[in-house]
């Protein structure tokens, strides 16, 4: 079973690791979504695909490590990164409406997070649970590094 995200329990401190991927139609939904989180993010290392990490990095003025986009591979190298470990929770905003000719990519992603059990939303009700999650995770993570021993 993989440690609980945001509270590593091998005594390392590393932040944990954030994908965060929205289709054309769903950008709008992520940049609301991330300016609501902004202290959580803040606190955790991001990447994402190139277009949504661009316009977050812009917006929020967070770093933000850029992939590919998606249909230039930018879901394959994020889940390159899933299955090394390097990523511990997606935020993939999806169009189900809209046909994508990267649609097995996106498969692929999806399918990477059940098999590595990584936590995927991939959409707005599912994110902010996902959110909410790592807010605690974060929260809690700093009230056991500063109890006494």
């Amino acid at each position: 079973m993989p440690e609980p995200i945001g509270i590593p329990t091998d005594g390392a401190a590393r932040a944990a690791v954030v994908a965060l991927v929205a289709h054309d139609g769903k950008k709008d939904d992520l940049l609301r979504l991330a300016r609501r989180y902004r202290s959580t993010l803040e606190r955790l290392e991001l990447i994402a695909t190139a277009h949504t990490g661009s316009l977050l990095a812009e917006e929020l003025d967070l770093p933000i490590q850029i992939m590919r986009s998606g249909p230039q591979g930018g879901d394959v190298q994020i889940g390159a990164r899933i299955v090394t470990g390097e990523v511990d929770a997606v935020v993939f905003l999806r169009d189900p409406l809209t046909a994508h000719p990267h649609e097995p990519d996106i498969q692929a992603l999806l399918k990477i997070c059940d098999v590595h059990v990584v936590p995927v939303a991939t959409n707005l009700a599912s994110a902010e649970i996902l959110l909410r999650s790592l807010t605690q995770a974060i929260w809690w993570g700093r009230e056991a590094a500063s109890a006494p021993a």
